[in-house]
């Protein structure tokens, strides 16, 4: 009964929702991307195989709390962040996996990939902490989390990462490149909301408010084109 009353209130959503309209967008793009990366494994070596499956293992987790989020918000009309952070603290780190692989051909070691992935659950979690659980500390949390957020954009673009990138050159440099854009520009967008959706000094300048919209356009274009980036590489070192 529980299942069939949340799906008469998805189908009676307001046609001006917006909000509940890219949730469902983002659930169904996700879901196709997976599906498309996913089919494409058997083209590559397993050299290339890894970094194309964990692509489609990003959208499809994604793809998975987008449809609990659009029930959640279609039931309750809250943004859903408990949800949200569930879906960052998995997908996020893989994504910083992605850089890990991408650059195993000029020799980078593990120890990038969990420097990498522990500077994303610093990020991740003491955000989740300013924005749900310490909300009158928000400030600080929001600082902590933005310093690993920054010290993320320093390793790709200045540190080890892009030193490995310009070793390996060629399509894997300009992958790399594209990936640190995303970073910088498509990741950025997340502690905008953080500011927005919590207290603090910065709302004098950022007003309160809830950029789900946003949030939600931004998941599918960083993590979907994360993937089309990664597949688009396999696929010219596997011609190659």
């Amino acid at each position: 009964m529980k299942t069939l009353s949340l799906f008469i209130e998805i189908t009676k959503m307001d046609p001006t929702d917006y909000v509940g309209f890219t949730f469902f967008v983002g659930c169904m793009a996700m879901m196709a991307a997976s599906a498309f990366f996913f089919l494409s494994l058997n083209q590559f070596d397993k050299k290339w195989r890894t970094s194309v499956l964990v692509s489609g293992l990003i959208t499809f987790i994604a793809a998975v709390h987008y449809f609990y989020m659009r029930d959640y918000w279609a039931a309750t009309g809250d943004s859903p962040t408990f949800f949200r952070y569930v879906d960052w603290i998995l997908t996020v780190p893989l994504m910083c996996v992605e850089f890990y692989l991408i650059l195993k051909v000029a020799g980078a070691k593990q120890s990038l990939m969990w420097k990498m992935i522990g500077l994303s659950v610093i990020m991740l979690v003491t955000g989740y902490f300013g924005e749900a659980v310490y909300q009158g500390q928000a400030a600080l949390w929001g600082a902590i989390s933005g310093a690993a957020y920054f010290v993320i954009v320093y390793e790709i673009w200045l540190g080890s990462a892009k030193k490995l990138a310009e070793q390996a050159g060629g399509d894997v440099l300009s992958a790399h490149k594209i990936l640190c854009w995303f970073v910088l520009v498509g990741w950025a967008i997340y502690p905008l909301g953080y500011m927005m959706g919590t207290e603090g000094w910065y709302n004098s300048f950022i007003p309160e408010g809830s950029i789900d919209v946003a949030y939600n356009i931004a998941d599918a274009i960083n993590k979907i084109g994360f993937g089309l980036v990664i597949y688009s590489l396999a696929v010219k070192k596997q011609a190659a």
